[in-house]
């Protein structure tokens, strides 16, 4: 099983977030790309990334639709992305990105829930490495593999396990991996979309701190602020 899985398992937690939130950040999300370029997903990648990323959790074309149109209206929404690193209970540790209209609001959130679960903030990046992850079906890793490396794609992983393959790539090489998967006749993804990946995984055995660190990641689910969520803990 590839390294990739980590994601896998990240959307599976995110699935299970109450919808309003899930819809809320796949609306800033959407919206934020449909504004750094086009408005149209055929002609922005970070647009259908963002869209297949969030058709991937459920979230309705309709919520879709509305945050493109919203982009294509000129409605100004001023959001700004931020990172935080943080300890968590039983050695773990979390990269935390948000999208936010209140940059003191997000970063008073986030303290004060690692502070009452145990934790705090601090610098837990170096432990982290940020990857291009595409995850879709397939039986054929080997010809995925040859022909990412033969159009120059700086490949780092690809993996294959219950019938769905998954590639790591450089975060540079995310546009030029996915115009090759396209030309393989790949268009369709569980997930296509740039994370930080935890470089070691751990698992708490106690049982206090296990409950806190569910705690703290239902927690920080529930953040209007908080787009991702990365941990270095076993799922």
């Amino acid at each position: 099983m590839g390294r990739a899985h980590q994601v896998r398992a990240k959307s599976m937690a995110i699935t299970a977030a109450k919808k309003s939130a899930l819809h809320r950040r796949a609306s800033k999300e959407i919206y934020m790309a449909a504004k750094s370029g086009v408005p149209d997903p055929e002609m922005n990648l970070a647009l259908r990334s963002a869209v297949e990323k969030w058709r991937g959790q459920n979230v309705t074309k309709d919520i879709i639709e509305r945050a493109i149109q919203k982009a294509k209206g000129g409605e100004v929404e001023n959001y700004v992305e931020g990172l935080y690193e943080a300890f968590g209970p039983g050695n773990s540790f979390f990269v935390v990105e948000t999208l936010t209209d209140n940059t003191n609001r997000a970063f008073t959130e986030i303290r004060t829930i690692f502070t009452k679960k145990g934790g705090h903030l601090g610098s837990t990046l170096y432990n982290f490495t940020q990857y291009g992850v595409f995850i879709f079906d397939g039986n054929n890793r080997e010809e995925v593999e040859e022909k990412l490396i033969l159009s120059d794609v700086d490949v780092q992983e690809v993996t294959e396990d219950s019938g769905k393959i998954e590639v790591l790539v450089e975060p540079s090489a995310f546009g030029s991996a996915r115009e090759v998967l396209g030309a393989m006749g790949i268009m369709e993804f569980d997930t296509a979309e740039i994370v930080y990946l935890a470089n070691d995984l751990i698992e708490i055995t106690d049982s206090e701190d296990k409950l806190k660190f569910d705690e703290l990641c239902e927690a920080l689910d529930e953040l209007q602020d908080v787009q991702n969520v990365y941990h270095n803990v076993e799922q």
